[in-house]
């Protein structure tokens, strides 16, 4: 009888616990949706992730019927979800072309203001959904994840238009900002600067105008920072020696102008410094020789002026990529360079360097790529022949007039294309010296042995 009423209570005991379990999951008025031996779903959190989609993908989505149990059995593609107090919320949302089975979005997506009913949101990106129909950021409740959201990411949505709102700026947990190839335009808005959790600020490939704020420079946490590819301009900002923690820099492709600031020598770790296709002048800053971390230096197409000689090359032994075409550069080309162990490409195209080019670049065991065609270089190149066989086309010479190639080294077929014999430069001297001198009585013995002479002195 003793354990019949124990059996009983144990009953009740159970009974109890399944009622409670139940209420947990279901809740009183089925505020709950959960599946049999795994975690539930707030009801409403359910419901704002499919009119989510559906204001994306389009109203003929019907994830209730597709998906009833988004976060466990039945996932969705390019959905996360994490348990928060017991119960399933999204924490990721993607959106776009990405796999075969990607969530794609239809011909006239929008932000449904369900959207921003995710309370527990931390990644949301979009890849060629909006391509069509224009859409602004404007008509969004972006506040709504200031205290979640910790990536968000645009890329490839041409419709996406207008400025970058300025609720951008009080996302205070985000960590990745990246707008890509969108139709965005405007300015930068200032408060981005107040993210002082940012990682990654990539706004490449859209129409944004104006300058770089001050503000930008205070982003202490910053690894990435591309704004390269839109139609920025003025100086860069002398705050950007605060961005101490930075490994990339790309500012290419815009209008930005005047001197490349000294301070960015303050960036102990950077990587790449991409400053190609701008208008940036004064001459290369001496400070560069003191970012021993760069391993790409790109500034190609600007009129830089001014020469290498006040730079101490050799100080950059890490530097594997060093573009400095089309940079009006003048002088002659330092030794230094040569000390440089890892470079692999140099590019010194288009510009007005004169003088010698030493045959120490041979000794470079990295070096595959030698661009100095379009300059004013002169004498006889002394490199090895396996120099020229290892380069191939890779070694890019012409358009150097006073620039030729010892005679009988190896077949000029094998040789730096456009670049003649020392022979060959040597007749053209006389031809031209006779055709000045046609009307004059300069004997021919007296004018060949001074070309023979300045030959033997030059070698």
């Amino acid at each position: 009888m003793g354990l019949i009423n124990i059996n009983n209570g144990v009953v009740v005991i159970v009974i109890v616990i399944m009622c409670l379990i139940g209420m947990c999951v279901n809740g009183e008025d089925g505020e709950y949706e959960g599946v049999e031996g795994g975690a539930p779903m707030v009801k409403t959190e359910q419901e704002a992730l499919y009119s989510a989609i559906q204001g994306f993908v389009g109203a003929g989505w019907n994830g209730s019927d597709l998906y009833p149990d988004p976060c466990g059995w039945t996932p969705i593609q390019g959905v996360s979800c994490d348990i928060f107090d017991g119960f399933w919320y999204v924490t990721d949302l993607n959106i776009g072309s990405i796999q075969d089975n990607s969530l794609t979005c239809g011909p006239n997506p929008k932000f449904s203001p369900h959207l921003f009913q995710l309370k527990h949101l931390k990644s949301l990106a979009f890849f060629n959904c909006f391509s069509t129909s224009p859409i602004a950021f404007r008509s969004g409740n972006w506040t709504a994840f200031s205290g979640s959201l910790e990536s968000l990411e645009f890329r490839s949505n041409l419709g996406l238009t207008g400025p970058i709102p300025t609720s951008f700026g009080q996302l205070e947990r985000l960590q990745s900002l990246v707008l890509i190839e969108n139709g965005l335009s405007g300015g930068l808005p200032d408060n981005i600067g107040n993210l002082r959790h940012l990682k990654r600020l990539v706004l490449s490939g859209n129409r944004f105008t104006g300058k770089i704020g001050d503000s930008y420079g205070y982003l202490s946490e910053l690894l990435i920072m591309d704004l390269s590819r839109n139609s920025l301009y003025g100086r860069l900002p002398l705050t950007f020696g605060g961005l101490t923690s930075l490994l990339k820099l790309d500012l290419s492709e815009n209008q930005l102008e005047g001197n490349i600031p000294s301070e960015i020598s303050n960036m102990k770790n950077l990587t790449l410094l991409d400053l190609s296709n701008n208008k940036f002048s004064g001459g290369l800053t001496k400070s560069i020789q003191e970012m021993s971390s760069l391993q790409e230096l790109v500034l190609s197409r600007n009129p830089i002026g001014g020469d290498l000689m006040n730079i101490e090359w050799q100080n950059l032994q890490g530097l594997v990529v060093l573009d400095l075409s089309s940079t009006r550069l003048t002088g002659g080309i330092p030794e230094s360079m040569s000390q440089m162990r890892r470079l692999r490409f140099l590019g010194l195209s288009y510009n007005n360097l004169s003088g010698y080019l030493t045959p120490k670049l041979a000794e470079l065991p990295d070096l595959t790529s030698l661009y100095v065609y379009e300059n004013k270089l002169a004498g006889e190149l002394k490199f090895p022949r396996g120099f020229y066989d290892k380069m191939g086309r890779r070694f890019g010479a012409w358009n150097n007039s006073d620039l030729c190639l010892p005679f009988g080294l190896m077949p000029m077929r094998l040789g730096p294309f456009g670049v003649k014999t020392c022979r060959e430069v040597m007749l053209s001297e006389i031809e031209q010296y006779f055709g000045l001198m046609a009307d004059s009585y300069v004997p021919l013995l007296v004018y060949m042995s001074w070309v023979v002479e300045t030959q033997l002195d030059a070698r």
